[in-house]
């Protein structure tokens, strides 16, 4: 018996009544390691929520829906969540009997953001932030049949310093509604004792190699067997050692490209004494990522050896009924077509880490991704001398903690944590070409050392230290933004690359498509498609087409969606109407590309 139903009194997607109220985007959530024998406990969960100084729930009052954040009109509750409260979560899960060798293993791809779990009233562990994945061996706290999960969840929103992006508790302008609580798949797999813990894929274009290594939870007598396919067919097979790089070379293989984004596909099967333990399933791209001069000598950014011009859209990925959790998996894949569809070959994912699956169909539908670090500190706390100063060109040292609102020793440990994190988790993605450590200074402390343990990580990747303000001279690029001035080139850079990392903003107010009609705002607004689409090809006409010669090589525009009061998207928040005329828009992209 459930009284779920979704909150309908405000904006909601044209995808929020294909949400599976049963068990809610049921995909395989980890396309980079496969495995058959898996379990989605995405649906309804029992909540109740508490102060904090309540040690444990004696009841839960009402159904959530899970993985929607509690403030979300997609979790049936749409309420805020007090940094004194705890909200509490209770599930009865179904465990089949395990075999001695077996080992059943929960998954949680996010909450946000202090989390402790609990099986059978028993803790079997704890966790720090709010958008990485993380897991627990529960195989001893559990026994055949019925099982009590219970978890509970405290999150501070802005009132903490942790890494939180744009939640903040009184949303409003370029701040959103916080995200508290299960926001990600939950869901749980059996494996084998001796099992396949990780994987680790580096594509050697030059060379014509793929690099793999495999890590095992054992290494007592295993053997492992590595099939590669072009499509089904099979075209390498051989033997892996673990926890080692294994060099395969690719001989005449096909390039990964937004245009032609070509895949391969792997199976990894790890036996034991002759018997089969494990067997994964997973892919890679051939693609490299590079910077060097063209031919008439200009910094430019490359894709396989080649100049390449990315056409950028800044991409927070929130949706009006499930906040920073996408309604369906095809949400995602339509955003993304979309805005392949108009011509843009890049997404900006800003100050937010999506689901392992919106990855995985970047790669598979071609569309390179620069990926934020979600922010953290204490912002700008109305320091208004924090925006003014870049824009003068004034230079301000960021190891100025306390000018920056860093200077909690303790915030910056658990930004590098998150950041660590953040790129092993997503180090096998063909789509990504760039990290963004930070922007406009959000949190922003010691870019450019920063910027050089990113490389020592991830030498494969760019790095945009300091996205538009408070350049500190670090990798890899000269990083600007530019909404209301001129778009102007900058002093020639004799090692860095120029891009211009946010612009346009261009905004259109659409009575029935807008979070609020009367607070909402943009830079420069307009009243028709018409209008709207005169004024961007002007833009893109007059100030990013003749920077092309002087050396810009990407952009990045705002944004693919309306979000909350921000009406500035190329498509309204509720994705029902493209604001501009999308064949217009296409065409400039493509007269851009093709300038290189």
């Amino acid at each position: 018996m459930t009284n779920y139903q979704i909150i309908k009194t405000g904006l909601l997607s044209k995808f929020a009544e294909d949400i599976d109220f049963v068990t809610p985007l049921n995909d395989y959530p980890r396309p980079q390691l496969v495995r058959s024998n898996w379990t989605n406990l995405n649906g309804l969960y029992e909540y109740t929520v508490l102060k904090k100084s309540v040690a444990f729930p004696d009841q839960f009052v009402g159904q959530i829906l899970v993985p929607f954040a509690i403030e979300s009109a997609a979790s049936g509750v749409n309420m805020p969540l007090s940094p004194d409260d705890k909200l509490w979560y209770r599930r009865i899960i179904a465990v089949p009997p395990l075999l001695e060798s077996e080992r059943l293993i929960i998954h949680f791809d996010a909450i946000d953001y202090l989390s402790e779990i609990y099986i059978n009233h028993h803790l079997i562990g704890r966790n720090a932030g709010g958008y990485l994945p993380f897991e627990f061996d529960i195989s001893d706290q559990v026994t055949t049949g019925m099982n009590e999960l219970i978890i509970g969840v405290t999150d501070p929103t802005d009132t903490g310093s942790q890494e939180r992006g744009k939640q903040v508790l009184n949303p409003q302008g370029i701040w959103y509604t916080s995200t508290s609580g299960i926001w990600q798949t939950v869901w749980m797999e059996i494996v084998n004792a001796v099992y396949i813990t990780s994987l680790k894929i580096i594509p050697d274009f030059d060379n014509s190699i793929i690099r793999i290594k495999p890590v095992v939870s054992t290494i007592d007598g295993v053997q492992l067997s590595l099939t590669i396919f072009d499509h089904g067919t099979k075209i390498h097979t051989s033997v892996l050692n673990d926890d080692c790089f294994n060099d395969i070379v690719l001989s005449d293989f096909t390039p990964w490209s937004p245009e032609l984004p070509f895949l391969y596909d792997i199976e990894i099967t790890l036996s034991q004494n002759g018997i089969i333990k494990d067997q994964v399933k997973s892919y890679f791209g051939m693609r490299k990522y590079s910077i060097s001069h063209d031919q008439n000598g200009i910094l430019r950014l490359f894709l396989n050896n080649k100049p390449y011009f990315q056409t950028g859209v800044l991409d927070q990925g929130y949706f009006p009924e499930g906040l920073l959790t996408p309604p369906t998996d095809q949400a995602m894949i339509e955003d993304i077509l979309a805005m392949k569809a108009m011509g843009f070959n890049m997404l900006r994912k800003h100050i937010k880490i999506e689901p392992a699956r919106w990855y995985y169909h970047c790669d598979r539908l071609g569309m390179l991704v620069w990926q934020d670090v979600p922010n953290g500190g204490q912002g700008f706390g109305g320091n208004w001398l924090t925006i003014i100063l870049p824009n003068l060109g004034i230079k301000v040292n960021d190891n100025q903690y306390r000018r920056f609102r860093r200077d909690d020793p303790h915030c910056r440990s658990e930004y590098k944590t998150l950041l660590t994190g953040l790129i092993d988790h997503l180090f096998n993605q063909t789509s990504i070409c760039c990290w963004v450590p930070f922007n406009e200074s959000w949190g922003q402390f010691d870019a450019k050392k920063i910027a050089e343990f990113i490389k020592q990580i991830d030498p494969s990747r760019y790095v945009d230290h300091a996205s538009g303000w408070y350049d500190q001279g670090g990798f890899d690029f000269v990083s600007m933004h530019k909404y209301i001035f001129k778009v102007r080139a900058p002093r020639r850079d004799k090692i860095r690359p120029f891009v211009l990392s946010e612009f346009g903003g261009y905004s259109m107010n659409i009575a029935n498509h807008v979070w609020n009609y009367a607070s909402s705002f943009g830079y420069r607004n307009f009243d028709t498609q018409a209008d709207l689409t005169k004024a961007y090809t002007a833009l893109i006409e007059k100030q990013i087409v003749p920077l092309v010669s002087k050396g810009l090589s990407a952009t990045v525009y705002t944004q693919l969606s309306d979000v909350e009061t921000e009406v500035n998207g190329l498509l309204t928040y509720d994705r029902a109407i493209v604001k501009m005329d999308p064949d217009v828009v296409k065409a400039l992209n493509d007269k851009i590309k093709k300038l290189l």
